[in-house]
């Protein structure tokens, strides 16, 4: 399963039998920093053309301000109240936004092959206009017959901060089980570099 969070950036989190993905520095999943165009904007991490600077709330609201120079809109939710109501301008904003945020998820559809993919954000106020758009390019994209179910988690924030809270738990109660060498007789640590080979 994937878990992919909308907001002012593009967070990821892989779940594989039960168990959250990640590598020796916490930062595995970090796919809102691929590059998706290499003369694209230049991302918060200082590299150019990341998937989040396509599909992340900032950049929906980037769409609109090219399509309406003239608004005083400062805020994704802004954006969102005005696609809400019907606003033109703000639906093709969130459409190219979505059409980014699909290019994307091919991409790790592809290499991953999840059961499930989870969108979590704001922008799942609009579902029933951007599931089909992402269900579509998934399809259109994939390489195999079967496509991972695009489900939304409609609750946004509190999905964040929900998994947060699980990431600080499962370090607290399970990382040093996960993590720690297991001492063996005397003491000492299991060796790390393997024994030489001797002629």
């Amino acid at each position: 399963m994937l878990v992919v969070s909308v907001s002012e950036g593009i967070g990821t989190g892989m779940l594989v039998d039960g168990s959250v993905v990640r590598d020796r520095d916490d930062m595995a999943g970090e796919f809102g920093h691929m590059t998706l165009e290499e003369s694209g904007p230049v991302c918060g991490c200082g590299n150019v053309g990341c998937w989040e600077v396509f599909a992340s709330n900032r950049a929906g609201l980037r769409y609109y301000h090219e399509l309406a120079p003239e608004t005083t809109l400062t805020s994704f939710q802004e954006l969102l109240n005005l696609a809400l109501a019907g606003d033109l301008r703000a639906l093709r904003s969130i459409d190219k936004m979505m059409s980014y945020l699909a290019r994307g998820l091919t991409m790790l559809a592809a290499g991953l092959s999840p059961e499930v993919i989870i969108i979590v954000g704001d922008c799942t106020a609009l579902w029933p206009r951007i599931c089909p758009l992402l269900e579509s390019q998934l399809i259109a994209k994939s390489i195999t017959p079967h496509t991972p179910r695009v489900v939304a988690a409609m609750d946004g924030d509190a999905a964040r901060l929900r998994g947060a809270a699980a990431l600080v738990l499962h370090k607290i109660l399970f990382g040093q089980a996960d993590f720690a060498p297991q001492p063996v007789r005397g003491g000492a640590h299991p060796k790390t570099e393997p024994e030489p080979v001797r002629a």
